[in-house]
């Protein structure tokens, strides 16, 4: 199964112009930075200090692997577009929500 999965993507990436290990290197490799700039966010938010570096940080995590598919990406079918942005709206929408929740939580427990 691993296999067909390596022959799939490999194809896939010959068609597009970008190695899949690269795109999946970046996209894994984002989360972690991606989870510790909200957190950054939140503690910002929290203590009110600027949260514009850590949203900066959390969003070009968010779309790093993205952005390495519009460099090195060629003759990407326009579909592939409509979903990324609807994958990218719905995770701002998401994230904003949740960071929002978390900032809610922390000054109905303190009191602040």
């Amino acid at each position: 199964m691993f296999e067909a999965i390596s022959t799939w993507a490999n194809g896939l990436g010959a068609q597009y112009g970008v190695n899949p290990v690269i795109f999946a290197s970046i996209y894994i490799g984002a989360v972690p930075l991606f989870v510790l700039s909200i957190g950054w966010l939140v503690r910002n938010a929290r203590t009110g200090k600027s949260t514009v570096l850590p949203v900066m940080c959390a969003g070009a995590c968010f779309v790093s692997a993205y952005v390495y598919l519009a460099i090195a990406g060629r003759n990407i079918p326009v579909w592939v577009w409509i979903f990324l942005a609807a994958l990218i709206i719905y995770g701002i929408w998401s994230t904003v929500r949740d960071v929002r929740r978390k900032i809610a939580a922390r000054d109905l427990s303190t009191g602040e």
